[in-house]
């Protein structure tokens, strides 16, 4: 115990570079992914503006880079990494590559609960006279947007969760404090005590997230 009130300053210190790799990593993954996921809804067979060129080279993007263990994505995306922030380690470099790897799994998500918007309200939609702009923005993702905010939710928890791998690569946050400071050095109430962090982190943002999905779901 008299070794974790040491590190206390550490241990705050880690929990904020975890909640800032977070947020980054969100923010970047969620605009792109959203993108990914929007493209591949608009050019499918079917879809809002078909190409099946364009589909097929987004679906094969997303399928090569989805199944990539974590802690070797990082690995492969350093070069990028540091040609686009000039370091290949720390909380930034964390952040980028989380980002990166999040998008593909964003992507799949949007793509899915777009696709599960009923064909009937897009045909109604497109029976009143309404352009394929106007459809996506104002019938399919309002629809799908409960089912999304959920899908976010999963996908921050799971941001959380490469938070604490990339601390094992020199990333930063409550992974490499417990890894460092727990794990290397024999002691499991540093360790746990950053377990029950992440634990907190992730359930609160649960929470949140399903409240507010329920919120707009019911209106």
């Amino acid at each position: 115990m008299d070794r974790f009130l040491e590190l206390l300053p550490d241990f705050w210190k880690a929990a904020g570079e975890t909640l800032y790799m977070t947020t980054i990593a969100l923010l970047m993954a969620g605009v792109l992914g959203t993108i990914i996921g929007v493209g591949l809804y608009v050019t499918r067979p079917g879809g809002l503006w078909p190409n099946r060129i364009v589909s097929g080279v987004i679906s094969l993007l997303v399928n090569f880079f989805r199944p990539i263990p974590f802690v070797i994505f990082i690995a492969v995306l350093q070069p990028f990494t540091r040609l686009v922030i000039g370091t290949g380690i720390g909380i930034n470099a964390g952040a980028f590559a989380i980002g990166i790897a999040a998008s593909f799994a964003i992507g799949r998500i949007v793509e899915q609960h777009l696709v599960s918007v009923s064909p009937g309200v897009i045909e109604a939609a497109r029976s009143m006279g309404a352009g394929p702009w106007r459809i996506l923005f104002t019938v399919a993702i309002p629809e799908a947007l409960g089912p999304l905010i959920l899908g976010y939710t999963f996908v921050v928890v799971a941001l959380i969760d490469m938070t604490a791998m990339a601390g094992a690569v020199g990333g930063g946050g409550l992974g490499a404090f417990a890894l460092v400071y727990g794990f290397r050095q024999f002691e499991p109430i540093v360790m746990w005590a950053a377990i029950v962090l992440i634990v907190v982190f992730v359930h609160l943002l649960q929470t949140f997230g399903t409240w507010l999905a329920r919120r707009i779901m019911r209106r």
